[in-house]
């Protein structure tokens, strides 16, 4: 009797101890769920933050980032590019008639996609010029927003601002803007003609950033364009997800800084001291997909002295599709071209 009392004592005290070990594991597994967890959270929040110190520091000319936060830098911007190449993947199954189940049950009631947005790069002191292309071909007023509802096209005149800012010269384009409401102002921009090809990168990031188009068009304020044709050529062009389309040219590069297209880097472009293939300054269109590539990339893109070969050498190396296209080559009317240079 003693033996099996005593028996029994011990056999309860080991199944007690066995529940307490097994709840002290359960509570060590929570908490060191819990501590990986946060762990993951801080990290994320760490990164963006890195990444906003990264864009501030870079554009005051500070470097003083340790490697490894560079490095997590460097994965979150992969992440970021892997994100747009999704973007080009699904816009291409877009176009061959796959739709999501969400937008199906919703009956596709997202807003319409727009076809381009064009902007037309002026500077201070043109205002004729851009009274002579509204009278010409782009449309005012009322006419100006019928254009986007029903051709899914918008049209912007693109500029910066006075390196005195609030001058005479920003109250003019303010006046402007007021009357025609058809500008978009970089406002962190400065109005040079040096600044011509950082003043286009500008805008391309900042048409993608604002509209959701198939293609983002650039246009000098000396060119008139049919603005019907101009939509139809990029129509044609919807199944490219990759486009670069203008009139393509090479040519020599010039080395003498007294000569009119002077390049400062003419060292890099070798021996023969030619440009690689790129499309005319006049008027050139890029897709999407290029143009988010830009946005994602905008620090490490260098510009030139010129704002087409700067875009041209920025595709150098991708898989883009170069679409030399006759129709955006502004010398004559009769030579078929949408366009014309005055």
């Amino acid at each position: 009797m003693g033996g099996r009392g005593s028996n029994h004592r011990l056999f309860s005290a080991s199944s007690f101890q066995n529940r307490i070990s097994f709840l002290m594991l359960s509570m060590f597994a929570t908490m060191a769920s819990l501590y990986v967890a946060g762990r993951l959270w801080q990290d994320a929040e760490n990164r963006v933050y890195l990444i906003d110190e990264l864009d501030k520091r870079t554009g005051q000319g500070k470097s003083s980032i340790s490697v490894d936060d560079t490095l997590k830098i460097i994965t979150c911007r992969e992440q970021q590019k892997k994100l747009a190449a999704l973007h080009v993947d699904l816009e291409q199954a877009r176009q061959e008639g796959f739709v999501s189940k969400h937008l199906s049950l919703n009956g596709g009631t997202t807003k319409k996609k727009l076809l381009a947005v064009i902007g037309i790069i002026t500077m201070f002191g043109r205002k004729n010029n851009r009274d002579a292309i509204r009278k010409a071909w782009m449309p005012t007023g009322d006419a100006l927003k019928k254009l986007e509802e029903e051709k899914g096209i918008v049209i912007r005149f693109v500029i910066g601002r006075s390196a005195n800012h609030g001058d005479s010269s920003d109250r003019e384009i303010d006046s402007e803007n007021r009357q025609a409401n058809d500008f978009t102002i970089l406002e962190n921009h400065m109005e040079t003609p040096e600044e011509r090809p950082q003043k286009t990168k500008l805008f391309l990031i900042h048409a993608v950033q604002h509209w959701d188009a198939e293609f983002y068009v650039k246009i000098n304020d000396d060119v008139y364009v049919n603005i019907d044709a101009l939509g139809a050529v990029l129509a044609s062009h919807l199944d490219k997800p990759r486009a670069y389309i203008g009139c393509m040219k090479s040519g020599e590069v010039f080395s003498q800084p007294k000569q009119k297209w002077y390049e400062p880097d003419w060292w890099k472009f070798g021996d023969g001291k030619s440009y690689f293939q790129h499309a005319s300054s006049e008027v050139f269109a890029i897709s999407q997909a290029l143009a988010q590539f830009i946005s994602i990339n905008r620090l490490v893109l260098r510009t030139y002295a010129h704002d087409d070969v700067s875009v041209g050498s920025w595709f150098i190396g991708l898989d883009v599709k170069h679409v030399d296209e006759g129709k955006f080559c502004c010398s004559s009317w009769s030579s078929g071209a949408i366009c014309a240079s005055v």
